[in-house]
């Protein structure tokens, strides 16, 4: 991966607060969680090393990259990229746990997990179904909690939805949909038409290509994180 990939890409970013639509960007406008089209500065590599020792692993080459040449946090999909610190709090939801197995299969375990809730009709008397009750909602609990395992949560997309950043295994440097608001899991983010995961790199930069046509009133799609 060659740092070419963000040349020019935070001055079009800053470029856009000029933009006379850019009020018609999904996650741009809202106070006080909009983004504004602002950026943070960039990280040095040693801010960035200390960064990944927060965390416990490395990050992926395409989103390191982008913390040192566009911007530690600010603009981008939906209500925009959390900041990256050396140090202090971590906005919510941050993940403690980046350097474990990112699993993926683990939200159709989840699924399966959700079908067999206890029914009292299956227990010979109350105390039973309250203690079957109990150890499936623990392991409720543990399966959800797990589902994030290997990731780094990057942006808010609104209503309890977040984007994550895989950043172990085979599937390290794509970004996934945090949709365990509504019972689904954690899903890869993908664009219309197409099978493959996204790259932090696709993902970002798709958005900046939609919201710069949006923002300038090069077309009337509104645009979310798709």
């Amino acid at each position: 991966m060659t740092s070419g990939m963000w040349e020019g890409v935070r001055e079009r970013v800053l470029a856009l607060r000029q933009a006379p639509r850019w009020r018609d960007v999904f996650g741009a406008p809202e106070h006080p969680h909009g983004h504004g089209f602002e950026l943070l500065p960039v990280l040095t590599e040693e801010e960035l090393r200390a960064v990944e020792r927060r965390f416990g692993a490395e990050l992926p080459d395409e989103y390191r990259t982008f913390l040192m040449e566009v911007g530690a946090g600010g603009a981008g999909p939906d209500y925009g990229l959390f900041p990256r610190r050396p140090s202090g709090p971590e906005p919510p939801p941050a993940t403690g746990r980046c350097a474990l197995p990112f699993r993926p299969e683990l939200t159709a375990v989840l699924d399966r997990h959700l079908c067999a809730e206890p029914r009292r009709a299956d227990h010979p008397d109350d105390d039973a179904f309250v203690a079957a009750h109990a150890a499936w909602n623990a392991r409720w609990d543990e399966l959800h909690d797990a589902l994030t395992e290997g990731t780094l949560c990057i942006s808010d997309r609104g209503c309890g939805y977040y984007s994550l950043l895989v950043v172990t295994g085979p599937l390290r440097g794509t970004v996934w949909e945090d949709v365990r608001a509504v019972g689904e899991g954690v899903v890869p983010i993908q664009l219309v038409g197409s099978a493959s995961h996204l790259s932090f790199a696709e993902w970002y930069l798709h958005w900046l290509g939609v919201a710069e046509r949006r923002a300038w009133g090069q077309e009337g799609t509104p645009v979310g994180g798709e």
